[in-house]
Formats: C-alpha cells, sequence, structure tokens
C-alpha cells in the first residue's frame, strides 16, 4: 500500500539528504524537509542545508521559505505549511519523501500529536514584555506557577519561558500536566501515514563525518554567516 510519506530519519552527518534524493529519483517523488533551521532563508552552512547540485534536479520543499527574523514560527505553523505541500505534490501523482530532521516536526507529521493549549497572541505579547522587562522576575513566576517545567530552563530561555506561563494563563494547568505542550491522541490516526526508515552507522565513523562536515563549514564562512 502506498504512503503518504517515506521518512528518511537519522543523525546529523548520517547522509539523510543523499538518500532522500536518491529514493526520490527512482520513485517519482520530491523532497520535504523537515529540518527546523533549513525553512530560515540566510541560514545555508549551519543548517547543512542542500545545494543545487545536491538536490540533483529533485524539488524540495520547507526550504528557504521563512525570513530569518519571522516572529512566531513554530511547529505549528511547520505542520500547517507542509501539510499543503504534502498534499499538493501527492495531488501530482508523486510520491513524498520527508528527510529529517528535527524529531518533533517529524512526529507532528506522523503521530496524532494536539497542542495542549492553543497559543493566544494576546497573553504571549504581554507576557514577553513582562520578560523583557524583568527575565528573573518571569522565571521566578513559572517556579511559582509549574516548577517542574522551570527546573528544567535555564531563566535565559525567553520562548520556553513565556510558552510555559502562556499555556498556564490561557489554560489554567501547567505546561508539565500536559505533557510537554502536546497530547498524544493514540485513539486518532495520524495526520499522514507513513513508512519510517532510520539511517545508522558505527558512531566512530558518524563522528569522524561530524568534523569533517563542521570543517567544511567553517571553512565555507559559517562564523560570517
Amino acid at each position: 500500500m502506498q504512503q503518504d510519506l517515506i521518512c528518511i530519519l537519522g543523525p546529523t552527518a548520517s547522509g539523510k539528504t543523499g538518500a532522500a534524493v536518491a529514493l526520490a529519483k527512482r520513485m517519482n517523488g520530491e523532497v520535504l524537509s523537515a529540518d527546523s533551521v533549513q525553512v530560515y532563508r540566510g541560514m545555508d552552512i549551519g543548517s547543512a542545508k542542500p545545494t543545487s547540485e545536491e538536490m540533483q534536479g529533485i524539488p524540495h520543499h520547507m526550504i528557504d521559505c521563512m525570513d530569518i527574523d519571522s516572529p512566531g514560527f513554530s511547529v505549528s505553523a511547520f505542520f500547517e505549511m507542509a501539510s499543503r505541500c504534502i498534499k499538493e505534490i501527492r495531488s501530482r501523482g508523486k510520491q513524498v519523501i520527508l528527510a529529517g530532521g528535527s524529531g518533533l516536526y517529524v512526529n507532528s507529521l506522523t503521530r496524532p500529536l494536539n497542542f495542549a493549549v492553543p497559543a493566544d497572541e494576546g497573553i504571549r505579547e504581554k507576557l514577553e514584555k513582562l520578560y523583557d522587562l524583568d527575565r528573573q522576575r518571569a522565571y521566578e513566576q513559572l517556579l511559582q506557577v509549574d516548577p517542574s517545567t522551570a527546573s528544567r530552563l535555564h531563566p535565559n530561555d525567553k520562548k520556553r519561558i513565556v510558552r510555559a506561563l502562556e499555556v498556564f494563563e490561557a489554560g489554567g494547568k501547567p505546561l508539565s500536566a500536559y505533557g510537554n505542550d502536546f497530547q498524544n491522541t493514540r485513539e486518532n490516526p495520524p495526520p499522514f501515514t507513513s513508512f519510517r526508515f532510520c539511517l545508522t552507522m558505527d558512531r566512530a565513523l558518524l563522528y569522524e563525518r561530524i568534523n569533517r562536515r563542521v570543517d567544511f563549514m567553517m571553512e565555507a564562512g559559517l562564523l560570517q554567516e
């Protein structure tokens, strides 16, 4: 049975991009990136964004679709945009090859996850102003209402502290009560059907490949980027 997605997963430098392109060429497919950094324009070297040569003429989606200073981009926004891409690709009779990437982004498409509390821009804006004015006060407020979540966050982690306070204010319960912002509703089907394959290799070889990649990134201008 044909699946909506064929997912190529694995650690950094395990060869996901090459495998996804090779599979897309054999299966009349197109590649969907599930990388939380490759979505941003200008984040090319550090995200190991595939070059046109590496793409080998295969269309790639969810790459270079957001400005680097875009506010509020999240896994929820990724899910909405990626879902539209998947449906459009499938409507043309093409196979979607997902290359990931960021685990939560992959899970949003392949598992029945629901957000604990939807975003509330009004509350979030108020809490962001509170944090900018006095981050220690914001952190201490989180310690009072959700010590479990606060214990795993650094006071400088603005995004997660603000989100945790937002969940409490909007939903009346601490973020930790929801299971880290998501509920896995097992009784519901996943958004898309999938086959998932994970690339692996000897750890020493993988670390060698990662070290070579970092050297190449530095030579290519990572510091300037």
